[in-house]
């Protein structure tokens, strides 16, 4: 099996986000966490984590970077993330992927350094409809480094140029994402109350919720929710909101190893209950004034 340790991440934040009217993209919440938390999630093994953009808080620490020009494009923002890079390899990812997972990271990892990989420059993730995802990727940084320095030595400048003359000079294997989940991106409100719908999905909701929670407390374990629910149910004689006993199991947990009062841990699930209620009730008030005035969602939605 590959070590996939030896690997940096730089996420992309910048961009102006003018169909979300402006909105800081990265900031939205998902599920109670933001954009930008959901995808450093994903490569929790990343050496350095660096988020190009402007600086926004982040449960995890991470290396802040500017492209020069702010606004400069893709290719200005990935080389700005490079500079604060050392790993052979770097996971290059866009801020808003609120179903980017661990397993697909692992995957790009793996396909891209496969044998040292000695003919291949890295791998993307191709979505259901065939489209490269050249921001869901790792690439060997030293192929990387050569292209972008050759696109600037032609061009004078990386600013304004597309990611496609990058691309094009790679040799990159394609990775399908047959359901195009992990590739799926916030880019409308419309796109937003998607990802907020399906992560409240029956077969989803209950794993979503405890890794909101355990996020939030700032622990890492391995919950067995089908055993914890069997318990809770047999204790409880069948209890009808099963996310309340593995919440508070979480936070019991996180009082012994921290040291933390249980009462202020259990005020900041609140607050983090409370933040997926908002969530649901935004989305519901904006359905409701679209269906009365009959304009589509996304212009009767409010700006968050």
């Amino acid at each position: 099996m590959n070590d996939h340790t030896d690997h940096d991440a730089i996420v992309l934040a910048g961009g102006a986000a003018r169909r979300l009217g402006g909105a800081d993209k990265p900031a939205l919440p998902v599920g109670g966490r933001a954009l930008l938390d959901r995808v450093l999630a994903a490569c929790p093994d990343a050496g350095v984590s660096v988020v190009v953009g402007p600086a926004r808080p982040t449960v995890r620490p991470v290396v802040q970077a500017l492209e020069d020009p702010p606004g400069g494009g893709p290719l200005a923002a990935l080389d700005a993330g490079l500079r604060h890079t050392t790993a052979p390899t770097v996971l290059v990812l866009s801020a808003d992927l609120p179903f980017l997972t661990t397993g697909t990271v692992r995957a790009l990892l793996e396909a891209a350094t496969a044998g040292g990989a000695p003919l291949r420059d890295g791998a993307l993730l191709r979505d259901a409809e065939g489209r490269d995802q050249p921001l869901v990727a790792a690439y060997r940084s030293a192929p990387l480094r050569r292209e972008l320095d050759r696109l600037r030595t032609t061009h004078g400048t990386l600013t304004g140029l597309p990611l496609r003359p990058l691309l094009s000079a790679l040799a990159l294997v394609r990775i399908p994402d047959p359901t195009s989940s992990a590739s799926f991106d916030c880019d409308t409100w419309e796109d937003l109350g998607t990802a907020r719908a399906r992560i409240r999905e029956h077969g989803l909701v209950l794993d979503e919720w405890i890794t909101a929670v355990k996020a939030e407390l700032g622990i890492d374990l391995d919950v067995d929710t089908a055993a914890l629910l069997d318990l809770a149910r047999d204790a409880a004689h069948g209890v009808a909101r099963p996310a309340a006993p593995l919440t508070t199991f979480l936070i019991g947990y996180a009082a012994g190893r921290q040291d933390r009062d249980v009462a202020e841990l259990s005020r900041q699930i609140g607050a983090l209950a409370d933040r997926w209620a908002a969530e649901a009730a935004a989305e519901e008030a904006a359905a409701a004034r679209a269906a009365g005035s009959g304009a589509p969602a996304d212009d009767a939605r409010p700006a968050e």
